[in-house]
């Protein structure tokens, strides 16, 4: 059954229900997609939690040249819709063109503008357009309270629904930091917030070609930031993540989801009853 915008924007302000964005970083096949989208689907029915599938069909900010970056826009697009449509959770995944908002916004529920390009502003005017929900990745180079500009931009366009992730500020070379202050700072902005645990313990570039990652620390953080309030959590999985082509030290064992959630919702629970 498929869930309308509006259903997912109240999901998503219910504090009462946990809400989940997960999924791979990038589209490696349409079979890994479809597993991953039914497994946590099930989940989410179990354990009576919102969920929304991501995996993005272009990784356009990988490390190195030679670095995978997935099936691409055409093709990726028809995965999502097959996604959606079979596994009936809603999509999301990331544009980095104005033209590309406009073609995935007749697919995905909710479009997400990546971190490096979170101050691009014409890229945050065509998603708005689209009508869809957005979910804006605050930058790594960004004060929390700076957000309020990408706000702006995304309501002077006709945005109402905007979505602000938290993956971490740039803590010198190669390493982030992951500050719980920001959540509450930009939830007085206007906008929901939602922490990504699974970014916010990437090493930038560490590996050399790619970026390194330590995922023994995401579950940690996840719990602290919903501890601290936020409105949902974001978090890459993959049913084998050292084989990943994309993110793979970084990213949750698709196995291990089950107990990071039931204890995020925990957390929740203890903060809002």
């Amino acid at each position: 059954m498929k869930v309308s915008q509006s259903e997912i924007w109240r999901r998503l302000r219910n504090r009462k229900v946990f809400f989940l964005i997960a999924g791979p970083c990038v589209i490696e096949s349409e079979e890994l997609c479809l597993e991953t989208a039914r497994r946590l689907s099930r989940l989410a029915r179990r354990l009576g939690f919102a969920f929304v599938f991501k995996a993005s069909y272009d990784k356009a900010n990988r490390s190195s040249i030679r670095s995978f970056r997935g099936p691409g826009l055409e093709k990726g697009l028809k995965i999502l819709a097959r996604v959606r449509e079979s596994v009936g959770a809603p999509v999301l995944t990331d544009v980095h063109s104005s033209e590309e908002a406009e073609r995935a916004g007749r697919v995905a529920d909710i479009l997400q503008i990546p971190a490096f390009l979170c101050r691009q502003t014409d890229l945050i005017a065509a998603a708005a357009r689209t009508g869809r929900i957005l979910n804006v990745k605050k930058g790594q180079f960004l004060a929390p309270e700076d957000a309020r500009h990408i706000l702006e931009k995304a309501r002077a366009n006709g945005a109402r629904r905007v979505i602000l992730t938290e993956r971490g500020a740039a803590f010198g070379y190669h390493n982030l930091v992951a500050d719980m202050r920001a959540i509450p700072i930009m939830q007085a902005l206007g906008a929901p917030v939602v922490f990504d645990a699974t970014h916010s313990v990437q090493l930038p570039g560490a590996g050399g070609e790619t970026s390194g990652g330590q995922r023994q620390f995401a579950p940690i953080l996840a719990r602290a930031a919903m501890a601290a309030g936020a409105d949902g959590l974001f978090v890459e999985t993959h049913p084998d993540p050292d084989r990943a082509l994309s993110d793979g030290p970084n990213m949750i064992p698709l196995a291990r989801m089950p107990a990071l959630v039931k204890s995020c919702m925990r957390v929740q629970k203890a903060v809002y009853g």
